[in-house]
């Protein structure tokens, strides 16, 4: 099932749907419907150029940034835990990788530590597991606690939750470990983009969850310079990344909820 959610969610980015229309376009094209196709064509060509364009992708970005703006650590009210989702680093993978790589949402990571630090809850919890075809065994849980523990984090203070694979698994697969904890009261810490989608399979349950949002991609940038409307390839893979996220919401909504699995442990 995640395989072909996997498959149908990149069927629908912007890049795979653009290079579809173009094939079908020239499909149409050698068949004789040559007005039909160069007017796909045409269709493709914008809708690439669309959600290449910086402009369009910080619009579509700050959408979702901004519904739960970032603050101080110091101003977060105290909790029972710190719950940090995963996607923000991979584990080893010798001989070619020797060390963990850190992504650019590792702030997610940098940021529950801060706020243990801050005294604002006494437990971390990680959660992040490994996708199947990633060829790499080690859970992301795993390697994350590593990384608090070099940032001065106790072990004793981290819980592991190393199953799961997708957003909504980390809230079911963390839920029972929470709930043997006696944990009601949490921070939940990820990447601005992705909190809109994560808070809300969190709050649907038993918690009481605080947004904690870090790694704020998009700053008031002007939308008059021309360069800013020409296409970028980052600019098209960060509107991508901001479609997951608006499709992953519509998924979620739509999907009944999962079975809680066992509770796991530290």
């Amino acid at each position: 099932m995640l395989l072909l959610t996997k498959i149908l969610s990149q069927i629908a980015y912007p890049l795979l749907m653009a290079l579809l229309l173009a094939m079908v376009a020239g499909i149409l094209s050698w068949r004789g419907w040559r007005r039909t196709g160069v007017g796909l064509l045409a269709i493709a060509l914008g809708w690439l150029w669309l959600w290449a364009t910086p402009v369009f992708s910080d619009w579509l970005r700050t959408g979702l940034e901004q519904r739960y703006p970032s603050g101080r650590v110091e101003d977060l009210q105290v909790v029972d835990a710190v719950v940090v989702l995963g996607g923000a680093m991979e584990a080893a993978a010798p001989p070619e990788r020797l060390y963990p790589n850190l992504g650019a949402a590792v702030d997610r990571v940098w940021h529950a530590a801060r706020i243990y630090r801050a005294g604002k809850a006494p437990v971390i919890l990680v959660s992040g597991g490994n996708l199947p075809w990633s060829n790499i065994e080690r859970p992301e849980a795993e390697v994350m606690a590593e990384l608090l523990e070099e940032l001065g984090i106790p072990a004793s203070a981290i819980l592991r939750e190393s199953a799961s694979r997708t957003t909504r698994d980390n809230r079911d697969f963390s839920l029972p470990l929470l709930r043997t904890h006696d944990i009601r009261r949490i921070l939940l810490v990820t990447s601005a983009l992705h909190l809109p989608r994560a808070l809300a399979l969190f709050q649907d349950s038993d918690l009481v969850v605080i947004p904690a949002p870090t790694d704020v991609e998009v700053i008031e940038s002007s939308a008059a310079h021309p360069l800013r409307w020409l296409p970028d390839a980052q600019a098209l893979a960060d509107s991508s990344r901001a479609f997951k996220e608006y499709l992953g919401a519509w998924v979620d909504r739509s999907w009944p909820v999962s079975v809680v699995p066992p509770t796991g442990g530290r």
